[in-house]
């Protein structure tokens, strides 16, 4: 649990930074209006956690799925074959060095 709360929240943060934003503060808010007897505060940090959550979902309604995603053509720049023939082997000669 404590590996796996870090990198949720690393992946929310990336995505979409104020939303998370908002949901953490209203998280908080809720927490310490419930441990504080403070139910303006509590309603306060639900609200805002809420807000955030159905923006969060309206968001996510309003973005077009992909659901058969094309395979882009793979655009080639070469032929296949060369349509040269193949170069000579090279041989060493057996000369002697010059001296």
């Amino acid at each position: 649990m404590n590996a796996v709360f870090p990198r949720i929240v690393k992946s929310a943060y990336r995505k979409e930074p104020l939303i998370t934003i908002l949901i953490t503060m209203g998280i908080v808010d809720a927490m310490i209006g419930g441990l504080d007897d403070s139910w303006a505060l509590f309603i306060f940090g639900l609200g805002t956690a809420g807000t955030a959550l159905i923006i969060r979902w309206l968001r996510i309604k309003q973005s077009p799925t992909l659901q058969n995603p094309e395979v882009p053509v793979k655009q080639l720049y070469l032929p296949p074959h060369s349509s040269n023939s193949s170069l000579p082997m090279l041989s060493i000669s057996k000369k002697k060095p010059p001296q």
